[in-house]
């Protein structure tokens, strides 16, 4: 699987028909989609790195679909899921939704649900890859700054004024403005406010004051 800028349906489901039924519908609503047998078929591939969602049967033979959803969530593979099956049950498909997945759908389902479900999971996708690039693009500026201007940083949105960060430093009040300075800048923070919210979708150590 190689990126794709056009949204992916991942069909997975043992039954030929079933499958061919699936793509046949997503192709008269103009989606494109690629189909598995089994889940190791699918994660034979590489993992998908492009906008897409994955139509998933819960009875598979080997990895049935329960345990795909859960193997993808450990390879962090954030790839929306929605389930279908013959023969679902209430703790089946709470364990499926409280894990992450998008709809639980019980064949026969009718063919719009499945469409709705699919727009659903690319929206969702889509926020998904957003916040990614979000957090990417401040793990790269973070990085840009010196080991000084990281700690400086941990003890501004900690609280500490600039006088009290010179004095942990041992360093000058003016020193500590500038290094402060450089932060904001890299940072591309407009505000204090700002350089906090940076600092907690960073998940980075808060120094204590």
């Amino acid at each position: 699987m190689t990126f794709r800028s056009t949204p992916t349906v991942f069909v997975i489901d043992d039954d030929v028909e079933v499958r061919a039924s699936i793509q046949a519908l997503l192709k008269a609503a103009g989606l494109y989609s690629e189909s598995f047998g089994t889940a190791e078929e699918f994660l034979c591939n590489q993992a998908p790195d492009g906008p897409s969602c994955l139509v998933l049967d819960v009875s598979l033979p080997g990895v049935d679909g329960l345990e795909l959803q859960q193997k993808l969530t450990d390879a962090c593979v954030p790839i929306p899921i929605i389930f279908i099956t013959g023969h679902g049950d209430i703790p089946m498909t709470v364990k499926a939704i409280k894990s992450g997945a998008v709809e639980f759908l019980t064949k026969p389902f009718v063919d719009q649900d499945l469409l709705n479900a699919i727009q659903q999971a690319f929206d969702r996708d889509r926020i998904t890859r957003h916040q990614q690039g979000e957090l990417a693009e401040l793990r790269k500026r973070y990085e840009s700054l010196t080991v000084r201007e990281r700690q400086v940083m941990g003890l501004v949105v900690s609280g500490m004024l600039n006088k009290q960060v010179a004095f942990e430093h041992g360093t000058s009040e003016i020193t500590v403005k500038i290094q402060r300075g450089h932060v904001m800048a890299k940072m591309q923070a407009e505000s204090l406010a700002e350089l906090v919210r940076m600092a907690a979708k960073l998940d980075l150590p808060v120094s204590k004051k």
